[in-house]
């Protein structure tokens, strides 16, 4: 396997505070020998935890690169046992675009892991968290938000787990972040996931979904900066408590916590974020949007719970997820 092209303008083992870049060589019609530069920020001193924390997996997901680029200014060496390596935006050529995937080769960053060294840019940022990034960690949070097609109550999550003491840790990292909701998350799928490579590694990891429809709130930009701080607190890092108020905790069972369109139209929600669904009721209709006239096409919680996530745009498309039901823990 050839050597990653990525070079950081950064000393790993420097004590300090240290903002540079990620460098990745990048030739194209505008720049024949250029490069993508993705910010890195480094904050060290002496021995202790490496907290690694990345936003903007997703390019349309903006809670992370808030709060990181705050923490990037904010955090001096001397508050810091440690180190924390901050990447407020992961996939920086998406997010430079406001889309969830890259402009430059299509690539959905989280869903290419562990990426390859020769393969594509996106591929390229992967294979660099993959094999330097992450291992040199202990605890990992990788923030998220809806993007522009989706919206969610505030929550932070960790995963089930066949390591039990690994999972517990995870879960004590999530319940310290202290989101409105804490969710025990069930996956579409795992396949090229950044949460698998780093849960394979043994990390600690833990991430969010803390709002949606390709923007971000004071409300929850102030949820992803109280976050940070607490992870950072509970993994030793900072001095102090964490900040901790209520959440409250959900599970996602089995499939039937996720509604996915069978049709295309326009999108009628029978229930807000937040309220109690009952199995079989109502959550949404769809009306096809090319006659009048015709009954919308029904869909039902297929489980009782919380309606915690929805589709955002008014117009959905067949496959889409139109929502999840989570189910508060007793």
């Amino acid at each position: 396997m050839t050597g990653n092209p990525i070079s950081p303008t950064i000393d790993f083992t420097a004590d300090g505070v240290q903002h540079g870049y990620l460098k990745l060589p990048y030739s194209h019609d505008a720049s024949a020998w250029g490069a993508l530069m993705i910010p890195i920020t480094q904050i060290k001193r002496g021995a202790g935890p490496t907290v690694l924390l990345s936003g903007g997996n997703h390019g349309d997901e903006y809670e992370g690169p808030i709060a990181l680029f705050d923490l990037a200014n904010r955090l001096t060496a001397e508050q810091v046992t440690g180190r924390v390596i901050v990447v407020p935006a992961m996939n920086h050529p998406a997010f430079m675009a406001g889309r969830r995937t890259s402009p430059i080769d299509g690539g959905n960053m989280n869903r290419v892991f562990p990426g390859r060294p020769d393969g594509s840019i996106t591929e390229k940022i992967a294979d660099y968290f993959t094999r330097t990034l992450l291992p040199m960690a202990d605890v990992v949070v990788d923030i998220h938000s809806g993007g522009k097609t989706l919206t969610f109550l505030p929550f932070a999550c960790a995963h089930v787990l066949e390591d039990k003491a690994q999972q517990a840790r995870c879960v004590d990292a999530m319940e310290a972040f202290n989101a409105p909701y804490s969710l025990m998350l069930l996956e579409l799928e795992m396949a090229g996931m950044y949460d698998r490579e780093a849960e394979a590694m043994g990390k600690v990891f833990i991430s969010t979904e803390l709002g949606g429809g390709g923007s971000a709130t004071a409300a929850t930009a102030a949820i992803a900066r109280r976050g940070v701080d607490n992870v950072l607190k509970h993994a030793g890092v900072l001095a102090g408590a964490p900040e901790i108020g209520p959440t409250v905790r959900l599970e996602m069972p089995d499939e039937r916590c996720f509604a996915i369109s069978e049709s295309r139209g326009l999108i009628d929600f029978c229930a807000d974020l937040g309220e109690r669904v009952a199995a079989g009721q109502v959550i949404a209709r769809v009306y096809d949007p090319e006659r009048s006239g015709a009954a919308p096409v029904e869909y039902r919680a297929g489980i009782d719970g919380l309606l915690t996530g929805r589709h955002f745009p008014g117009l959905v498309a067949m496959g889409d997820c139109i929502a999840l039901v989570a189910v508060p823990q007793a």
